[in-house]
């Protein structure tokens, strides 16, 4: 018997969202995604009870990318869930557990396991969180906030599963959209100043901001408040591009049936190695402060976790900095950075304190999170296809089913499947590697509501508009529902 297997005594004692028992109709779908939606937003303007806000800490910019709100009942966000699904990944793909998911008896006991170790690194996560200092409990109540915290992320997940089964799209891609297109609209265009108050002369938005410091100079306004804003409409306009980008592999219907597509997008594995590499960082760097004491261990954490982290003031170091440093003396900087962070042992590392690095410190730190993150997406990415049941030999069989076949080639997934793969392992790793460039590029050039967010909201927004456009053709055409559903 599996591990799994002898745990399913406690799945069963899960609630579980039961499935609609008929196809919905987009209108009711819509509807319970925004209801879902608003919850979400009422749960981040909840204040944990016990909390001290004032010496609370901050994720930075990895709460948008985690859908928490640091002091709220989603503090942990959708932390949990994906670390619990990143997990079981690796295990299922290191062999450690033998599931096929495309069997339902297997996906079923996947499901079950992810809910049962979501709900154990919620409560473990929110006790982190509140042993790093990114929450403060006030004297006596650090049991109530745990609590708290860690009820938030298991309300998510539930809201994840009524969305999945009821609405459009997924819960955790939801919430991400959510987060990032609320704190890029706020940051934008906030009218009010830092005490609270509706003040336009000092108010708190971007937009606002370049417009009140032209007097003071060209160069500040430009370089702190309208570079963010370019620089996130260049992301944008580069993923709406990129998502037009594929290859198109001919079908037909039956043996003489009509032609059509099979199309291969260059974003093959979307969006998700990226939430699941930044996840995976924002956990190493929880990790890192949990073990700040143990002597080696520490230590090796806080490296990992430093790369692991963009540096966000290398754009204003660059255009501050390269017009009086010359080129030899970048290059010096940025190699013996190379040298000091391959020396684990080095208390003068650069990577220590981000806010006092060089121009050639910030390039070295910069080359290293770009190689991590590529790294970490395209792992990501492979994992996901055949997770997702996206691999080559699963479209053959999905093509199969509906009858269709490869033109010119047998009838035979085994045909089919050698076909696509010549396609579908090469665009995996091109498409993983080029997310995970374009996120690291929008957080080294300091975009409003980070890199990545816009990123994954972009995306997100994309494949929302896709599923309703499919959506709609489905309910306008029963017929051609039935074979896709």
């Amino acid at each position: 018997m599996s591990i799994l297997a002898s745990l399913k005594p406690l799945y069963r004692l899960l609630p579980e969202v039961k499935a609609p028992e008929e196809r919905r109709p987009i209108g009711k779908r819509l509807m319970w995604t925004g209801l879902i939606l608003l919850i979400f937003f009422i749960m981040g303007n909840i204040r944990v009870i016990g909390l001290n806000a004032q010496s609370a800490g901050q994720l930075e910019q990895l709460q948008i990318i985690l859908a928490s709100q640091i002091g709220s009942l989603i503090s942990a966000g959708i932390g949990p869930i994906v670390l619990a699904s990143i997990i079981l990944q690796l295990l299922i793909g290191s062999g450690l557990i033998k599931l096929d998911l495309s069997k339902p008896e297997d996906k079923a006991e996947f499901t079950g396991a992810q809910k049962l170790l979501t709900i154990g690194l919620s409560f473990f996560e929110a006790a982190v969180y509140s042993l790093t200092g990114f929450l403060a409990p006030e004297p006596g109540m650090f049991l109530w906030v745990v609590l708290q915290v860690a009820l938030g992320s298991i309300i998510l997940m539930f809201l994840d599963e009524v969305v999945s089964k009821y609405g459009v799209g997924s819960g955790i891609s939801l919430f991400i959209a959510g987060g990032v297109s609320y704190e890029l609209l706020w940051r934008t265009l906030n009218p009010f100043d830092v005490a609270g108050n509706l003040n336009l002369a000092e108010a708190s938005g971007h937009a606002f901001l370049f417009i009140n410091t032209l007097g003071s100079g060209i160069y500040p306004a430009v370089n702190n408040y309208l570079l963010p804003l370019v620089f996130t409409i260049i992301v944008f306009l580069i993923v709406v591009f990129a998502e037009g980008i594929h290859v198109n592999i001919p079908i037909t219907t039956g043996y003489k049936g009509t032609g059509g597509r099979y199309p291969v997008k260059l974003l093959y594995v979307s969006n998700i190695p990226v939430i699941l590499a930044v996840a995976l960082f924002a956990n190493i760097k929880m990790w890192s402060l949990l073990a700040i004491k143990i002597p080696v261990l520490g230590m090796l954490l806080e490296r990992v976790a430093s790369i692991m982290t963009a540096p966000y003031n290398l754009r204003w170091t660059l255009l501050a900095q390269l017009p009086t440093t010359n080129v030899m003396q970048i290059a010096s900087e940025a190699g013996n950075s190379f040298v000091q962070f391959f020396n684990p042992f080095n208390p003068a590392s650069p990577f220590t304190n981000l806010a006092s690095e060089t121009v050639g410190a910030g390039i070295a730190h910069a080359f290293f999170y770009l190689i991590v993150l590529v790294a970490t997406c395209v792992i990501f990415g492979k994992f996901w296809v055949e997770m997702a049941n996206q691999g080559p030999s699963a479209i053959a069989a999905q093509l199969e089913r509906a009858g269709m076949s490869i033109p010119g080639f047998r009838r035979d997934p085994r045909v089919v499947t050698k076909v696509l793969e010549r396609y579908i392992p090469t665009v995996t790793i091109l498409g993983a590697a080029f997310v995970a460039i374009l996120a690291g590029f929008a957080d080294l050039t300091g975009t409003l509501a980070s890199g990545m967010g816009i990123l994954l909201a972009v995306g997100i927004i994309y494949r929302l508009y896709e599923e309703l456009a499919k959506l709609q053709i489905m309910e306008m055409h029963p017929l051609l529902g039935k074979i896709l559903g």
